[in-house]
């Protein structure tokens, strides 16, 4: 009669070198996620071109002409752009990360296309005296070049600029006079909406 024996105790070990294999992948694919993220997008900045823009806004309500109106507003987008360079230049040195090399050049590669179609359009509209399609024009532009920035920073960034176009597209069927409230709205309210989010969910 065959004698009967206990069965030896399964080896853990696989499943020990699975989990392991699996932590290792997983700090693999977010270290490479960082890598191609362009995480020196400032919220403060952000803030502070919300600001500004509130501020356009209310010099632009009280413009006399279409040309003061616009006016103002270009110059807010020179201050904004000043204002955007500069905190983005201070957080990625800050942070030790290069400004124009890798997905610091893609994101100014995609978003200076859509900025450079949206000033000559508005040379073009201004210049035949159509300024209503102006605000909406800008908002949508604006969002259509951060949601292609996006695609190399952290999420928040597409999110953004969906907001843009949508409050864009909405812009040109509702009324023309509230073109320069819509301003506000977009370029101030969103701009510190979503700043107030990235600097406390990203640092700075």
């Amino acid at each position: 009669m065959a004698s009967v024996h206990p069965l030896p105790p399964r080896d853990s070990e696989p499943v020990a070198l699975h989990d392991r294999a699996m932590d290792n992948l997983r700090f693999i694919r977010e270290t490479m996620e960082r890598a191609g993220s362009f995480t020196a997008v400032s919220g403060w900045g952000e803030v502070a071109i919300g600001v500004t823009a509130l501020m356009a806004a209310w010099f632009g309500a009280r413009a006399t002409s279409p040309a003061e109106w616009l006016t103002i507003w270009s110059l807010e987008a020179l201050l904004a752009l000043a204002i955007g360079a500069i905190s983005v230049a201070r957080k990625a040195r800050a942070a030790g990360m290069p400004l124009l090399s890798g997905p610091g050049r893609k994101v100014a590669l995609s978003l200076s296309p859509p900025l450079i179609a949206g000033a000559v359009l508005t040379g073009v509209l201004f210049r035949d005296g159509l300024m209503q399609p102006l605000p909406g024009m800008w908002l949508l532009l604006f969002g259509a070049g951060i949601v292609a920035a996006g695609a190399f920073s952290v999420r928040i960034v597409p999110v953004m600029g969906l907001s843009f176009m949508l409050l864009g597209t909405a812009t040109f069927f509702l009324p023309g006079e509230w073109g320069n409230g819509l301003m506000a709205l977009g370029f101030g309210g969103l701009h510190i909406l979503f700043g107030f989010h990235i600097a406390r969910r990203y640092g700075g």
